[in-house]
């Protein structure tokens, strides 16, 4: 397995961030790309929020993150901002899932030290930690699969499909 390393600026949410608040409802209706989508992220949380988005910026939230529907767009609508991480204290399953199998990788972790604009560098190996530049501390991420790993290192499921043609532990 390589080391995999994901740097950026923190962007903090609390706790309970549900499908809906990613994405709103009303915004589905019209398209479903992520293009035109990322210009509404978090927009009922937030109506400033899309438009302060980085590529490279990194969502840090409390609990349960991702709850509500399971759609899959909640993942990649943060992917097509250029968000390619999110640090949470826990997550629905369904959205943990639907963030492997899309190529965004969910950090279970205490992000309650994490403050707006801090500069965080993820690795990933035999374990997960967050290393929060700003402060000099490093945050212990809870472990994943090494199949999960592969998946996220090919960008989704369907790139580790085509690379693989199946699973390899």
């Amino acid at each position: 397995m390589s080391v995999l390393t994901i740097e950026g600026r923190a962007r903090l949410l609390g706790d309970d961030i549900n499908t809906d608040y990613i994405i709103s409802s009303r915004r589905k209706r019209d398209t479903l790309d992520g293009d035109v989508l990322k210009n509404y992220l978090l927009e009922d949380l937030d109506p400033g929020f899309a438009a302060t988005v980085k590529p490279g910026d990194l969502i840090v939230a409390g609990e349960n993150f991702g709850c509500g529907s399971a759609m899959e767009v909640a993942v990649t609508v943060v992917l097509a901002a250029g968000i390619r991480a999110v640090c949470a204290r826990s997550f629905s399953r369904t959205y943990y899932r639907n963030a492997i199998n899309n190529g965004l990788l969910p950090v279970e972790c205490d992000t309650s030290s994490i403050a707006e604009g801090d500069r965080l560098q993820i690795s990933v190996e035999e374990a997960i930690n967050v290393n929060n530049v700003t402060t000099g501390r490093t945050i212990a991420g809870q472990r994943i699969p090494g199949i999960m790993v592969g998946i996220f290192e090919a960008g989704g499921l369907v790139p580790y499909f085509a690379r693989h043609g199946g699973f390899r532990s």
